[in-house]
């Protein structure tokens, strides 16, 4: 607990038997009160590791839902152990767990009610190996993004997040994405309600074993972003609402 909140990291997994050891031995299980693994239909042994690992509650979708179904899936399952704030990290072991206690303490303290974890603010994106394509793609579509939605987030991109159960319990997460543009949904949600947003700076590492979407997806991926700023900026401007933004 932190602040006397329950802690829950979720683990949105997919064939990631190479990194999950990694990823676990960096979360310290001495504040953290839960750990949840969602397998979504992993062709290799994830689950068996995670279970010798010592993780707790594992859920296995019997067919690949795909990276916003996971989630969907972790968020619910950590609501139902009434956790007060829902982390999740990636078990590609991109992001460090070390930081956890510092994102947490964002939204524990009531400052913020969401906080992520940016590979942009300082040099951590471009010294952890990012390609330079996707790092310059990060910053033009967020700086497109800010403009379009009024803000000023550093990177919308990041997989290292920290949710206060409020949130979770407000927005409709269960009508985004199931694919990688769930995650901008839900910043869209975050901002229409009106919650309050914090970042801190995080290093990354790219590497064989670290899941990435190839060229292709991602320029789907930057269309689909760009679609659900349009899709907020509509909203905030009271001419259509998309089905994900209605209260």
């Amino acid at each position: 607990m932190i602040y006397g909140q329950s802690i829950a990291v979720v683990l949105p997994a997919y064939n990631a038997q190479a990194t999950l050891a990694q990823t676990v031995s960096e979360i310290d299980r001495a504040w953290v009160d839960h750990v949840i693994l969602v397998d979504d239909a992993s062709s290799d042994q994830t689950a068996e590791l995670a279970r010798s690992l010592g993780i707790e509650h594992i859920w296995i979708h019997p067919l690949n839902r795909g990276y916003g179904g996971n989630q969907k899936t972790c968020y619910t399952q950590a609501l139902s152990l009434n956790a007060d704030i829902i982390v999740m990290v990636h078990p590609d072991y991109q992001y460090t767990p070390k930081l956890l206690q510092a994102l947490v303490s964002m939204v524990a303290s009531g400052v913020y009610d969401a906080a992520f974890a940016s590979r942009i603010l300082g040099k951590g994106a471009l010294d952890g190996g990012m390609p330079r394509y996707k790092y310059w793609s990060n910053r033009m579509l967020t700086a497109v993004q800010n403009a379009i939605m009024g803000q000023h987030l550093s990177e919308y991109h990041t997989g290292y997040r920290a949710y206060h159960k409020k949130v979770l319990q407000t927005v409709h997460f269960d009508k985004n994405s199931d694919d990688f543009v769930f995650d901008n949904q839900i910043i869209a949600q975050l901002f229409a309600v009106g919650f309050k947003v914090g970042e801190i700076s995080c290093p990354t590492r790219y590497f064989p074993e670290a899941s990435s979407i190839n060229f292709r997806r991602s320029v789907q991926y930057g269309l689909g972003v760009l679609g659900v700023s349009l899709q907020y900026r509509l909203h905030k401007w009271g001419l259509w609402t998309a089905d994900f933004l209605k209260p």
